[in-house]
């Protein structure tokens, strides 16, 4: 379920494919480290819109941000949505040292993404949001 795009991020960018397997010791890395969650790019539309800025966004925080790619939706990729609390997809979750930091979902405009960037590089850890269920009355 993978597209070009996503797949130059690891193949030829270098980015960590993140699974539950190597999670913990990538979010555990020292720095700012960003977890790219395309979702599936056949049915989300911004995953590839995305996976075009991620690099740029890597460049212009060179050295500051440390980048990862959950690629599997369903398994794994599902497990880590959960543990993130984010709602929509694409998103970008950014962990600094293990405590999560905050997250960007869907395409958004250049200066959203670098104001963002900068406040998560100085926020202190928070909770990560909780996974909604709709309620419904009987």
């Amino acid at each position: 379920m993978s597209h070009v795009l996503i797949e130059r991020l690891i193949e030829d960018l270098g980015y960590t494919e993140v699974s539950l397997e190597n999670h913990d010791e990538f979010v555990a890395t020292s720095g700012l480290n960003v977890l790219f969650f395309p979702g599936d790019p056949k049915t989300v539309k911004d995953a590839t819109d995305v996976a075009v800025v991620l690099p740029e966004l890597m460049h212009v925080f060179a050295g500051r941000l440390n980048a990862g790619v959950v690629t599997d939706v369903f398994g794994d990729g599902k497990t880590l949505k959960r543990r993130y609390g984010f709602s929509q997809y694409p998103a970008l979750v950014f962990v600094r040292s293990g405590d999560y930091v905050g997250t960007i979902m869907r395409m958004r405009d250049w200066a959203e993404y670098i104001g963002s960037i900068k406040e998560f590089l100085v926020a202190p850890p928070r909770r990560p949001p909780g996974f909604s269920i709709d309620v419904v009355s009987a």
